[in-house]
């Protein structure tokens, strides 16, 4: 079992700044990747970004790039989301998860790949 703990969310405003964390605690060396989603009120959950836990490859979705970046520190069993030039659509429920080490895989970008959830945290970004 892999448990997760995100911290970091609040309020900002458009066009300014917050950083995301997620701390990981048990079977961390089962994690082949750590994502982030979000979910706003009355949508689907969405991908935003992941990275492998070992290699370091990200991915993101298109309407961050540029703008959200993704990083982990595996002393620390923790992975980041500094978000810059937020815009009011980042507001959302973000969600840390982990996808567990099967073999050959991919980054994916379903949350239907992810077998550990934080509780999520909010970002309310007013405009």
């Amino acid at each position: 079992q892999v448990q997760l703990v995100e911290s970091g969310g609040g309020l900002a405003q458009a066009g300014g700044s917050l950083r995301l964390s997620c701390a990981a605690s048990g079977r961390t060396f089962s994690i082949y990747a750590m994502g982030w989603f979000r979910q706003a009120p009355g949508n689907e959950r969405e991908f935003v970004a992941a990275i492998t836990w070992n290699s370091g490859i990200t991915r993101y979705a298109a309407s961050v790039k540029g703008r959200f970046t993704i990083a982990r520190d595996n002393d620390k069993n923790t992975v980041y989301l500094q978000m810059n030039r937020l815009k009011s659509e980042d507001t959302a429920v973000y969600y840390c998860a982990a996808d567990r080490l099967y073999g050959i895989q991919t980054l994916s970008t379903s949350p239907s790949s992810y077998d550990y959830w934080g509780q999520g945290t909010q970002v309310t970004v007013s405009s």
